[in-house]
Protein backbone atom coordinates (compact mmCIF):
# COMPACT_ATOMS: atom_id res chain seq x y z
CA UNK A 1 0.00 0.00 0.00
CA UNK A 2 1.25 3.14 -1.08
CA UNK A 3 1.94 5.74 1.65
CA UNK A 4 0.39 9.89 1.05
CA UNK A 5 2.26 12.24 -0.12
CA UNK A 6 3.05 14.88 2.50
CA UNK A 7 1.72 18.50 1.17
CA UNK A 8 5.46 20.61 0.44
CA UNK A 9 5.82 24.16 1.34
CA UNK A 10 5.58 24.73 -2.71
CA UNK A 11 2.76 26.75 -3.06
CA UNK A 12 0.89 29.58 -0.63
CA UNK A 13 -1.34 28.84 2.26
CA UNK A 14 -4.95 29.38 1.93
CA UNK A 15 -5.69 31.70 4.91
CA UNK A 16 -9.03 30.06 6.87
CA UNK A 17 -9.93 29.60 10.29
CA UNK A 18 -10.88 26.07 11.77
CA UNK A 19 -14.25 26.34 14.00
CA UNK A 20 -13.40 23.42 16.34
CA UNK A 21 -15.74 24.14 19.25
CA UNK A 22 -17.23 20.78 20.61
CA UNK A 23 -14.81 18.50 17.70
CA UNK A 24 -12.83 16.04 18.63
CA UNK A 25 -8.57 17.25 18.08
CA UNK A 26 -5.76 15.38 18.88
CA UNK A 27 -2.49 16.27 20.38
CA UNK A 28 0.22 13.76 20.20
CA UNK A 29 3.12 14.70 22.82
CA UNK A 30 3.35 15.78 26.16
CA UNK A 31 6.01 18.75 26.64
CA UNK A 32 5.48 22.59 26.02
CA UNK A 33 5.23 22.24 22.50
CA UNK A 34 2.19 20.30 23.20
CA UNK A 35 0.98 22.36 26.14
CA UNK A 36 1.51 25.50 23.69
CA UNK A 37 -1.11 24.35 21.24
CA UNK A 38 -3.72 22.48 23.49
CA UNK A 39 -4.31 25.79 25.74
CA UNK A 40 -5.19 27.71 22.07
CA UNK A 41 -7.18 24.67 21.24
CA UNK A 42 -8.88 24.70 24.32
CA UNK A 43 -9.84 28.44 23.86
CA UNK A 44 -11.33 28.14 20.59
CA UNK A 45 -13.95 25.43 22.69
CA UNK A 46 -11.96 22.06 21.05
CA UNK A 47 -12.50 18.30 22.30
CA UNK A 48 -9.04 18.22 23.36
CA UNK A 49 -7.34 14.49 23.40
CA UNK A 50 -3.53 14.40 24.61
CA UNK A 51 -1.90 11.09 23.53
CA UNK A 52 1.57 10.73 25.45
CA UNK A 53 2.93 8.78 28.45
CA UNK A 54 4.37 11.92 30.38
CA UNK A 55 2.91 15.23 29.95
CA UNK A 56 4.43 18.55 31.50
CA UNK A 57 2.97 19.70 34.79
CA UNK A 58 0.38 22.66 33.21
CA UNK A 59 -1.01 19.70 31.07
CA UNK A 60 -1.49 17.24 33.91
CA UNK A 61 -3.78 19.92 35.70
CA UNK A 62 -5.80 20.65 32.41
CA UNK A 63 -6.52 16.69 32.70
CA UNK A 64 -7.10 16.44 36.39
CA UNK A 65 -9.74 19.77 36.16
CA UNK A 66 -11.41 17.12 33.13
CA UNK A 67 -10.22 19.92 30.58
CA UNK A 68 -9.23 17.73 28.16
CA UNK A 69 -8.63 13.67 27.99
CA UNK A 70 -5.40 11.80 28.56
CA UNK A 71 -4.79 8.93 26.56
CA UNK A 72 -1.52 7.93 28.94
CA UNK A 73 0.93 6.02 26.13
CA UNK A 74 2.64 6.65 22.82
CA UNK A 75 0.55 7.49 20.19
CA UNK A 76 -0.22 4.73 17.93
CA UNK A 77 -2.41 4.09 14.93
CA UNK A 78 -6.23 4.75 15.60
CA UNK A 79 -5.97 7.62 17.86
CA UNK A 80 -7.09 10.07 14.96
CA UNK A 81 -10.41 8.55 14.80
CA UNK A 82 -13.15 10.56 14.87
CA UNK A 83 -10.34 14.02 14.28
CA UNK A 84 -11.31 16.93 12.67
CA UNK A 85 -7.30 18.23 13.34
CA UNK A 86 -4.37 17.12 14.84
CA UNK A 87 -1.42 18.38 16.44
CA UNK A 88 1.89 16.31 16.78
CA UNK A 89 4.48 17.48 18.69
CA UNK A 90 6.18 14.91 20.56
CA UNK A 91 9.94 15.85 19.37
CA UNK A 92 10.51 12.30 17.91
CA UNK A 93 10.56 13.07 14.29
CA UNK A 94 9.53 8.94 13.57
CA UNK A 95 6.29 9.69 15.34
CA UNK A 96 5.82 13.09 14.03
CA UNK A 97 5.76 11.82 11.05
CA UNK A 98 3.40 8.68 11.41
CA UNK A 99 1.12 11.16 12.72
CA UNK A 100 1.02 13.03 10.13
CA UNK A 101 0.86 10.26 7.70
CA UNK A 102 -2.19 8.80 9.39
CA UNK A 103 -3.63 12.33 9.29
CA UNK A 104 -3.26 12.45 5.45
CA UNK A 105 -4.76 9.16 4.63
CA UNK A 106 -7.50 10.16 6.87
CA UNK A 107 -8.17 13.20 5.25
CA UNK A 108 -7.47 15.40 8.78
CA UNK A 109 -5.68 18.47 8.53
CA UNK A 110 -2.35 17.64 11.02
CA UNK A 111 0.34 20.62 11.89
CA UNK A 112 3.84 19.29 12.71
CA UNK A 113 5.69 21.21 15.19
CA UNK A 114 9.09 19.88 14.48
CA UNK A 115 8.04 21.20 10.48
CA UNK A 116 5.69 23.84 10.46
CA UNK A 117 6.29 24.67 6.88
CA UNK A 118 5.55 21.67 5.79
CA UNK A 119 2.42 20.82 7.70
CA UNK A 120 -0.79 19.98 5.91
CA UNK A 121 -2.02 23.10 8.20
CA UNK A 122 0.53 25.90 9.69
CA UNK A 123 -1.20 28.29 12.61
CA UNK A 124 -1.13 31.72 12.06
CA UNK A 125 -0.90 34.92 14.35
CA UNK A 126 -4.20 36.96 14.08
CA UNK A 127 -3.28 40.55 12.24
CA UNK A 128 -3.72 42.55 15.44
CA UNK A 129 -1.56 39.98 17.06
CA UNK A 130 1.95 40.04 14.60
CA UNK A 131 3.63 42.50 15.94
CA UNK A 132 4.73 45.53 13.29
CA UNK A 133 8.35 45.27 14.31
CA UNK A 134 10.65 43.47 17.10
CA UNK A 135 12.91 45.65 19.37
CA UNK A 136 15.81 42.78 20.15
CA UNK A 137 16.93 43.96 23.29
CA UNK A 138 17.70 40.58 24.64
CA UNK A 139 19.84 39.77 27.77
CA UNK A 140 17.49 40.87 30.66
CA UNK A 141 13.93 39.68 32.29
CA UNK A 142 10.74 40.97 32.07
CA UNK A 143 8.40 39.68 35.05
CA UNK A 144 4.61 40.21 33.87
CA UNK A 145 1.09 39.96 35.83
CA UNK A 146 -0.76 38.36 33.21
CA UNK A 147 -4.09 38.85 35.51
CA UNK A 148 -6.53 36.17 36.68
CA UNK A 149 -6.89 34.73 33.63
CA UNK A 150 -8.87 36.19 30.87
CA UNK A 151 -6.15 36.84 28.45
CA UNK A 152 -8.29 40.47 27.99
CA UNK A 153 -6.79 41.44 31.54
CA UNK A 154 -3.22 41.84 30.59
CA UNK A 155 -1.79 45.10 30.39
CA UNK A 156 -0.31 46.47 27.12
CA UNK A 157 2.98 46.57 28.48
CA UNK A 158 2.74 42.70 29.26
CA UNK A 159 1.60 42.20 25.55
CA UNK A 160 4.44 43.75 24.42
CA UNK A 161 6.61 42.02 26.06
CA UNK A 162 5.41 38.70 24.82
CA UNK A 163 5.93 39.80 21.27
CA UNK A 164 9.56 40.24 21.81
CA UNK A 165 10.18 37.29 23.53
CA UNK A 166 12.65 34.77 23.15
CA UNK A 167 11.40 32.98 25.95
CA UNK A 168 8.45 32.22 28.37
CA UNK A 169 8.12 30.96 31.68
CA UNK A 170 4.76 30.40 32.65
CA UNK A 171 3.34 29.65 35.55
CA UNK A 172 -0.72 27.07 35.52
CA UNK A 173 -2.22 29.79 36.87
CA UNK A 174 -1.18 32.68 33.69
CA UNK A 175 -3.43 33.47 31.27
CA UNK A 176 -2.72 30.21 28.86
CA UNK A 177 -4.47 30.90 25.74
CA UNK A 178 -1.79 34.01 25.21
CA UNK A 179 0.88 31.00 25.08
CA UNK A 180 -0.82 30.11 21.47
CA UNK A 181 -0.73 33.18 19.80
CA UNK A 182 3.55 33.46 21.08
CA UNK A 183 5.66 33.41 17.49
CA UNK A 184 6.68 29.82 16.51
CA UNK A 185 10.42 30.12 17.60
CA UNK A 186 9.64 31.47 21.05
CA UNK A 187 10.59 28.65 23.17
CA UNK A 188 7.84 28.22 26.18
CA UNK A 189 9.22 26.71 29.80
CA UNK A 190 6.40 25.13 31.88
CA UNK A 191 7.51 26.19 35.36
CA UNK A 192 4.13 25.26 36.62
CA UNK A 193 3.73 24.65 41.03
CA UNK A 194 0.58 22.21 41.19
CA UNK A 195 -1.24 22.30 44.51
CA UNK A 196 0.20 19.43 46.57
CA UNK A 197 1.90 18.08 43.27
CA UNK A 198 4.65 18.31 40.87
CA UNK A 199 6.64 21.50 40.99
CA UNK A 200 9.56 23.20 39.19
CA UNK A 201 11.61 24.21 42.11
CA UNK A 202 11.65 27.82 43.01
CA UNK A 203 15.75 27.65 42.98
CA UNK A 204 15.54 26.10 39.54
CA UNK A 205 13.27 28.91 38.07
CA UNK A 206 15.56 31.67 39.58
CA UNK A 207 19.07 29.81 38.15
CA UNK A 208 17.02 29.23 34.47
CA UNK A 209 15.54 33.31 34.39
CA UNK A 210 19.69 34.50 35.10
CA UNK A 211 21.38 31.74 32.75
CA UNK A 212 19.03 32.75 29.54
CA UNK A 213 19.31 36.01 29.97
CA UNK A 214 22.73 35.82 30.07
CA UNK A 215 22.55 33.97 27.07
CA UNK A 216 21.66 37.39 25.30
CA UNK A 217 17.88 36.15 25.51
CA UNK A 218 15.13 38.45 26.60
CA UNK A 219 13.42 35.84 29.04
CA UNK A 220 9.19 36.69 29.85
CA UNK A 221 8.29 35.61 33.34
CA UNK A 222 4.75 35.20 32.80
CA UNK A 223 2.80 34.86 36.62
CA UNK A 224 -1.56 34.85 37.04
CA UNK A 225 -2.67 37.93 38.87
CA UNK A 226 0.31 40.29 39.95
CA UNK A 227 3.87 38.90 40.51
CA UNK A 228 4.15 40.51 43.80
CA UNK A 229 0.68 39.19 45.63
CA UNK A 230 1.93 35.84 46.97
CA UNK A 231 3.76 35.15 43.24
CA UNK A 232 6.85 34.66 44.29
CA UNK A 233 7.75 37.75 42.39
CA UNK A 234 10.56 39.21 44.50
CA UNK A 235 12.70 36.05 45.19
CA UNK A 236 12.94 36.25 41.30
CA UNK A 237 13.65 40.11 41.10
CA UNK A 238 16.41 39.26 44.16
CA UNK A 239 18.08 36.40 41.89
CA UNK A 240 18.36 38.66 38.96
CA UNK A 241 20.10 41.48 40.63
CA UNK A 242 22.31 39.66 42.75
CA UNK A 243 23.74 38.97 39.08
CA UNK A 244 23.82 41.76 37.72
CA UNK A 245 20.62 40.98 35.17
CA UNK A 246 18.39 43.28 34.41
CA UNK A 247 14.47 43.18 35.56
CA UNK A 248 11.81 44.70 34.64
CA UNK A 249 8.53 44.39 36.76
CA UNK A 250 5.37 44.91 35.04
CA UNK A 251 2.42 44.55 37.58
CA UNK A 252 -1.05 42.71 36.78
CA UNK A 253 -4.22 43.02 37.54
CA UNK A 254 -4.49 40.87 40.95
CA UNK A 255 -7.06 37.98 41.09
CA UNK A 256 -7.60 39.18 44.83
CA UNK A 257 -9.71 42.15 43.73
CA UNK A 258 -10.47 41.42 40.18
CA UNK A 259 -12.24 37.94 40.40
CA UNK A 260 -14.26 39.26 43.13
CA UNK A 261 -15.37 42.23 41.09
CA UNK A 262 -16.72 40.20 37.78
CA UNK A 263 -18.83 38.19 40.10
CA UNK A 264 -20.13 41.37 41.33
CA UNK A 265 -18.74 41.28 44.73
CA UNK A 266 -17.12 44.56 45.76
CA UNK A 267 -14.28 44.23 48.14
CA UNK A 268 -15.21 47.81 49.59
CA UNK A 269 -18.38 49.75 49.57
CA UNK A 270 -19.10 52.98 51.30
CA UNK A 271 -20.60 52.79 54.96
CA UNK A 272 -20.03 49.13 54.63
CA UNK A 273 -16.41 48.55 55.20
CA UNK A 274 -13.46 50.43 55.13
CA UNK A 275 -10.82 47.67 55.11
CA UNK A 276 -10.08 44.41 53.49
CA UNK A 277 -7.38 41.84 53.81
CA UNK A 278 -5.59 39.80 51.46
CA UNK A 279 -4.91 36.28 52.73
CA UNK A 280 -2.76 33.14 51.74
CA UNK A 281 -4.93 29.92 52.44
CA UNK A 282 -2.35 27.31 51.62
CA UNK A 283 -1.32 26.50 55.15
CA UNK A 284 -3.71 25.91 57.76
CA UNK A 285 -4.25 28.17 60.93
CA UNK A 286 -2.24 25.38 63.25
CA UNK A 287 0.29 24.63 60.96
CA UNK A 288 3.74 25.94 62.44
CA UNK A 289 5.65 27.45 59.19
CA UNK A 290 1.92 30.12 59.14
CA UNK A 291 2.81 33.88 59.01
CA UNK A 292 -0.92 34.76 59.87
CA UNK A 293 -2.37 36.36 62.91
CA UNK A 294 -6.09 34.39 62.62
CA UNK A 295 -7.14 36.17 65.90
CA UNK A 296 -6.83 39.78 64.25
CA UNK A 297 -8.46 38.64 61.08
CA UNK A 298 -11.21 36.91 62.95
CA UNK A 299 -11.61 40.63 64.50
CA UNK A 300 -12.31 43.10 61.88
CA UNK A 301 -15.30 44.30 60.88
CA UNK A 302 -14.61 44.25 56.83
CA UNK A 303 -13.61 41.86 53.97
CA UNK A 304 -11.24 39.10 53.94
CA UNK A 305 -10.46 38.12 50.71
CA UNK A 306 -8.58 34.18 50.47
CA UNK A 307 -6.39 33.06 47.62
CA UNK A 308 -5.67 29.52 47.79
CA UNK A 309 -7.39 28.45 50.05
CA UNK A 310 -10.00 25.63 49.02
CA UNK A 311 -8.21 22.68 50.78
CA UNK A 312 -7.89 24.69 53.98
CA UNK A 313 -11.26 26.15 53.79
CA UNK A 314 -12.88 24.36 56.43
CA UNK A 315 -9.86 25.06 59.25
CA UNK A 316 -9.77 28.70 57.97
CA UNK A 317 -13.49 29.48 58.46
CA UNK A 318 -13.50 27.71 61.68
CA UNK A 319 -10.19 30.07 62.77
CA UNK A 320 -12.57 32.74 61.55
CA UNK A 321 -15.69 31.70 63.76
CA UNK A 322 -13.41 31.18 66.85
CA UNK A 323 -11.87 34.63 66.50
CA UNK A 324 -14.92 36.72 66.45
CA UNK A 325 -16.94 36.30 63.01
CA UNK A 326 -19.75 35.48 62.85
CA UNK A 327 -21.29 31.78 62.02
CA UNK A 328 -23.52 33.53 59.68
CA UNK A 329 -21.33 35.93 58.20
CA UNK A 330 -21.62 35.72 54.11
CA UNK A 331 -19.40 33.78 52.23
CA UNK A 332 -18.87 34.26 48.26
CA UNK A 333 -16.45 31.03 46.25
CA UNK A 334 -15.79 32.30 43.07
CA UNK A 335 -14.31 29.04 40.94
CA UNK A 336 -11.81 30.28 37.92
CA UNK A 337 -12.85 33.87 38.17
CA UNK A 338 -12.94 35.84 34.73
CA UNK A 339 -12.85 32.44 32.22
CA UNK A 340 -15.02 30.78 30.63
CA UNK A 341 -15.61 27.90 33.22
CA UNK A 342 -16.47 31.05 36.19
CA UNK A 343 -18.99 29.97 38.46
CA UNK A 344 -19.83 31.94 41.94
CA UNK A 345 -21.24 30.03 44.74
CA UNK A 346 -22.91 31.90 47.95
CA UNK A 347 -23.19 30.26 51.19
CA UNK A 348 -21.77 31.39 54.86
CA UNK A 349 -18.66 31.18 57.21
CA UNK A 350 -20.30 27.76 59.47
CA UNK A 351 -21.17 26.12 55.43
CA UNK A 352 -18.16 26.87 54.06
CA UNK A 353 -16.37 23.59 53.76
CA UNK A 354 -19.75 21.93 53.35
CA UNK A 355 -19.97 23.91 50.17
CA UNK A 356 -16.91 23.22 48.79
CA UNK A 357 -17.15 19.66 49.07
CA UNK A 358 -20.54 19.01 47.78
CA UNK A 359 -19.86 21.75 44.91
CA UNK A 360 -16.95 19.88 43.99
CA UNK A 361 -14.32 23.39 43.93
CA UNK A 362 -11.07 23.22 42.79
CA UNK A 363 -8.48 25.57 42.32
CA UNK A 364 -8.42 28.03 40.92
CA UNK A 365 -10.99 29.49 43.48
CA UNK A 366 -11.00 32.98 45.43
CA UNK A 367 -13.24 33.04 48.54
CA UNK A 368 -14.65 36.61 50.15
CA UNK A 369 -15.73 36.79 53.35
CA UNK A 370 -18.11 39.39 54.63
CA UNK A 371 -20.90 41.67 54.05
CA UNK A 372 -20.00 43.24 50.76
CA UNK A 373 -21.05 39.52 49.53
CA UNK A 374 -24.90 40.47 50.14
CA UNK A 375 -24.63 43.10 47.29
CA UNK A 376 -24.10 40.78 44.73
CA UNK A 377 -27.51 39.50 45.33
CA UNK A 378 -28.95 42.82 45.26
CA UNK A 379 -27.32 43.77 42.31
CA UNK A 380 -28.81 40.85 40.58
CA UNK A 381 -32.33 41.58 41.59
CA UNK A 382 -34.18 42.44 38.50
CA UNK A 383 -35.44 45.81 38.55
CA UNK A 384 -39.51 45.88 39.06
CA UNK A 385 -41.51 47.89 36.94
CA UNK A 386 -43.07 50.03 39.22
CA UNK A 387 -39.10 50.84 39.99
CA UNK A 388 -38.09 52.02 36.12
CA UNK A 389 -41.63 53.77 35.91
CA UNK A 390 -41.34 55.84 39.31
Amino acid sequence: MSIPQLPRPSAPLHPVGLRLEGRRVVVAGGGTGAYRATVGLLASGALVTVVSPAVVPALEALAASGSLSWIRRCYAPGDLDGAWYAVTATADQTVDEAVAVDAERARVFCTRADTPDASSAHPALPDDEVPLFRDRPGGRVVLVGGGPGDPGLITVRGREALSQADVVVVDHLGPRSLLARLRPDVEVVDASKLPRGRAMPQEEINALLVSRARAGELVVRLKGGDPFVFGRGMEELLACAAADVPVEVVPGVTSAVAVPGVAGVPVTHRGLTHEFVVVSGHLPPDHPQSLVDWSAIGRLRGTVVVLMGVETAPAIAAALIRHGRRPDTPVAVVVEGTTGGERSLRTTLEDLGTTMSEESVRPPAVWVVGDVVQLAAAAAEPTSVDAVSG
